[in-house]
């Protein structure tokens, strides 16, 4: 994806924050929708194709991704899984909105390349139509070159209150391709959404920007000093390990926390809006998901495992258990491991209200699956209780966890598939399938991986407490703590 050569250089930068909350309960905290699979006819997830679509643009150089510092594991490896080599993935200690992390990569890039033309993309966006997308940029680069900051616009085609609004100064046609922009407005209820529609100079906000790494640092700096006056300084102790750039926290959290329109564009004389016509969604919620799905002869909508009698106009999605529909209809049914969600169509836009007020009330399903991601591959939780727990490990390739110990428990590891490794106490050995290890409470142990396949094996915990807090880490190749 990289060129060697830095003139008209185009740099994505990839926001891949967020949590994700209108799309639990596939969606959580600790892994929110970027990261899975929503969309028809692919078996890429959302970030994967914000990054993939971006083959074939001239000048293209490495991406930049932001993301949380708790989710860079799974960014790297589905960047790995496509063969996608980033610039840097910036690790942002906590979320501040897009306008700080914009701050972030423009500082970063004007430093290493000279003054590249950011290409600012949201990681859960789908766009259908790779083609116009691509023509959709090149239209906005000449525009981005001259200093002025470009967003798209797509022409709605409902009354959405969810999205935001621009109003152009020029009604938007094959002959006039850019207009200045006049003003914003944030997700209007039903009533203005009505009216916004029916007027032509209004398009949906995109969240994609084009603009050079100079114009946005001098419009930040006119309109919100302290946001690139707090990145410099977090980035003068930050640290880079491999692709991971930290920032410091303490300098980083006195960013207010706004997002790039409220902070510059709606201020702004440079802003230009350039109408997007390539099948843009943001997919975001449920509602969306459905509208973009296959759908059958009776409008349901069916993945996974479900049977359905006197069903109709459905959607119903399973990732593990069976599910049986009897008489439905406008309805939406998602179930995982752990979660089963069950609304009416036209209730749907109040999922995210329900899912703060769990959240507040700690619900740990709000924030973790049963199915919890780590950088050598992966567990679940089968079953547990306040003294034990079962889990099934699932550990990558030529991976390994840390050289850790328990203070309060005792595990025993039953391989189920391939080979694994053991180090107890400075002895090793190697299990095979169906072969068995008991792991003493207080031993230095280690588990992993010498092979090319997936090794999976059951874990049995016993103790007086099996919280994952509970690892003492000698050696780790992810430097955790």
């Amino acid at each position: 994806m990289s060129n060697p050569e830095f003139k008209n250089h185009i740099l994505p930068v990839i926001l891949s924050g967020g949590s994700g909350t209108r799309l639990w309960p596939l969606s959580r905290s600790s892994y929110p929708k970027q990261y899975l699979n929503l969309e028809k006819n692919t078996s890429y997830t959302l970030l994967q194709n914000t990054i993939l679509r971006l083959n074939g643009i001239n000048n293209l150089h490495k991406p930049l991704i932001i993301c949380n510092e708790e989710q860079r594991f799974i960014v790297a490896e589905q960047l790995r899984s496509i063969n996608c080599e980033p610039l840097s993935i910036i690790l942002e200690p906590e979320g501040r909105n897009t306008a700080p992390a914009i701050g972030l990569a423009s500082l970063i890039s004007i430093s290493e390349e000279k003054d590249p033309i950011l290409l600012v993309l949201s990681s859960d966006h789908k766009i259908s139509n790779t083609k116009r997308f691509q023509e959709n940029i090149a239209e906005g680069i000449p525009y981005a070159e001259k200093g002025y900051l470009v967003t798209f616009g797509i022409e709605p085609i409902t009354p959405e209150s969810g999205f935001g609004y621009i109003e152009a100064e020029d009604i938007i046609s094959k002959k006039i391709i850019a207009s200045k922009i006049k003003r914003f407005i944030e997700k209007p209820n039903k009533e203005i959404a009505n009216k916004l529609i029916k007027d032509k100079h209004f398009t949906w906000n995109s969240g994609i920007f084009l603009f050079k790494a100079s114009s946005i640092i001098n419009e930040l700096n006119k309109f919100q000093p302290n946001i690139i006056d707090q990145c410099k300084k977090a980035l003068t102790k930050n640290g880079k390990d491999f692709y991971f750039q930290r920032v410091d926290k303490n300098k980083f959290k006195n960013c207010p926390n706004i997002s790039i329109d409220n902070a510059v564009m709606e201020n702004t004389d440079l802003g230009i809006v350039i109408s997007m016509d390539a099948g843009w969604n943001d997919l975001g919620n449920w509602k969306s998901v459905w509208e973009d799905s296959i759908i059958d002869q009776n409008k349901n909508t069916i993945i996974g495992r479900a049977y359905t009698k006197d069903v109709t106009n459905t959607f119903l999605r399973s990732e593990s258990r069976l599910i049986v529909g009897l008489g439905l209809e406008d309805m939406l049914i998602v179930e995982t491991n752990d979660a089963l969600l069950v609304a009416k169509k036209d209730a749907i836009h109040s999922l995210k209200d329900l899912v703060n007020k769990m959240d507040h009330d700690n619900v740990p399903e709000i924030r973790e699956n049963k199915l919890v991601h780590r950088p050598w591959g992966n567990f679940t939780s089968v079953i547990k209780d306040k003294t034990w727990q079962v889990k099934r490990l699932e550990v990558n390739p030529r991976s390994s966890l840390s050289l850790q110990m328990h203070n309060q428990r005792s595990e025993h590891w039953v391989v189920v598939k391939n080979l694994a490794k053991v180090e107890i106490n400075d002895k090793v050995c190697f299990l095979k399938e169906n072969e068995s290890i008991y792991v003493p409470l207080g031993s230095k142990h280690r588990l992993s991986n010498p092979t090319d396949e997936t090794l999976i094996l059951i874990e049995v915990q016993s103790g007086t407490y099996v919280g994952e807090d509970d690892i003492v880490r000698f050696k780790d190749n992810y430097d955790r703590v």
